[in-house]
């Protein structure tokens, strides 16, 4: 559709109007890479087809735009040529991140469809009280209240496994907080991490039992990178700290000490997951960090002060996993599953001047660095002060079908080591060697 737009056209057409249509195309393909680069979203490199495709889009609505006194036909091919080229920008995009993995995915995900097992408050608060056990789990839509944090946030979900339904009042079950990417919804673990599949086939392999799944909203909305810290961009580590946990155990009855609470995250969640931990071994005690970062981080050091914490370093600092972990010495029961992906390396921000590893995820010569790197600096500065942990290669790419592969394969041990009834304990992978780290 897009050469038929363009076609032969006249001389002028051909040496004047069809290169500058090539230039906007090129200006914004160049545009949309820095933009990914300085804002620091990209986790695994873009492949070159979604760069392809945007500069496309751009060259495609110029061509509409410099070409419209042309032939009636040609307007009309140029106007469809636009939305295909986006379209196709987009599955390369989806191709990237694996955030759609089917059509059926997207379309819920589009027009807020029902998720898997969805089930209201007043509902399951009944099954409970009549002694209703289900054969699977269900998950229930919340309005936390955000009295401590004051966060302006969206609905989030709680799964209740079958086990929860078998007592009045329900036993006490440990419990999982859910953190997505960086671009999110309270609902992605659900509808493309398959989150409570995955869950439900655990409970029935072990009699109903499995932890309670909290899936926290961390943005507020769909692009606010919060980086779960208290910042400009809103007080989430507030909330999720001071809000979601005491409200999950009030209202389900769930277990409150340290040593039954977790939190698994991907990508900017498992960074989030790491900091929530290391800042509160008395909220939190086990974590699974699905190819995080070394800290919180929003670009460069200095743009991550800047736009998370309104140019307060020391705001920083109090965020800085390394220098949390660093400051607070020796723990007591925490531990934690470092996920790495072992196909293309991720890459990260990149720094300015010499910022530390240990203190920023970046070498000493401003260069990027990958998630094995944040992995290991991590897990052995976590090591020297009594953090269990282990750093775990799994096959595939810095996307959601990795991310499921993790929490699948980390669950039979999370579930262990928050002690759920009627699951034996599993002990930490082996993983790989840990490199030797600086402070």
């Amino acid at each position: 559709m897009l050469v038929a737009a363009v076609g032969w056209r006249t001389r002028r057409w051909r040496l004047v109007w069809l290169p500058v249509a090539i230039a906007v195309g090129v200006g914004v393909a160049a545009w949309a890479h820095w933009y990914v680069d300085s804002q620091g979203m990209a986790g695994d490199p873009a492949p070159d087809s979604l760069w392809v495709w945007t500069g496309l889009t751009g060259f495609a609505l110029a061509a509409a735009i410099l070409g419209w006194r042309g032939v009636r036909w040609r307007r009309v091919t140029a106007i469809v040529a636009v939305p295909l080229c986006l379209l196709s920008t987009g599955l390369a995009l989806n191709t990237w991140v694996g955030y759609f993995p089917t059509v059926q995915v997207a379309w819920n995900q589009l027009t807020a469809g029902p998720l898997p097992d969805e089930t209201d408050l007043d509902t399951v608060q009944a099954m409970q009280k009549s002694g209703t056990l289900p054969d699977h789990g269900s998950v229930v839509p919340v309005d936390i209240p955000s009295t401590a944090s004051g966060f302006k946030h969206r609905t989030e979900l709680v799964y209740l496994p079958p086990r929860w339904f078998a007592s009045n009042p329900a036993p006490k079950l440990p419990v999982v907080m859910m953190i997505g990417g960086e671009f999110n919804t309270p609902a992605d673990w659900l509808r493309t991490g398959n989150a409570a599949s995955i869950v439900d086939a655990f409970a029935q392999s072990h009699g109903g039992n499995a932890p309670v799944l909290v899936f926290v909203d961390s943005g507020g909305s769909f692009n606010n990178d919060t980086e779960c810290v208290n910042g400009v961009r809103g007080n989430v580590a507030d909330h999720l700290t001071k809000d979601v946990v005491p409200y999950v155990n009030a209202t389900f009855g769930t277990r409150s000490a340290s040593t039954d609470w977790g939190i698994v995250g991907w990508s900017m969640g498992g960074t989030c997951a790491v900091d929530l931990t290391v800042m509160h071994p008395e909220l939190f005690s086990s974590f699974v960090d699905i190819a995080g970062d070394t800290g919180p981080n929003a670009g460069t050091k200095d743009q991550t002060v800047e736009r998370l914490y309104g140019g307060n370093a020391a705001t920083w600092a109090e965020f800085d996993p390394s220098t949390v972990i660093a400051k607070h010495g020796n723990y007591q029961g925490v531990s934690g599953w470092f996920a790495i992906s072992t196909d293309t390396p991720t890459r990260h921000q990149f720094a300015q001047g010499n910022d530390a590893v240990g203190l920023g995820g970046r070498d000493g010569a401003g260069m990027p660095t990958d998630q094995t790197q944040a992995a290991n600096t991590l897990c052995g500065l976590g090591r020297a002060n009594g953090i269990t942990c282990s750093v775990v290669p799994t096959t595939g790419r810095h996307d959601w079908p990795l991310a499921t592969q993790v929490f699948t394969a980390a669950l039979p041990w999370l579930a262990a080591a928050l002690h759920t009834p009627g699951v034996p304990a599993v002990a930490l992978p082996t993983g790989a060697p840990i490199a030797a780290t600086g402070s």
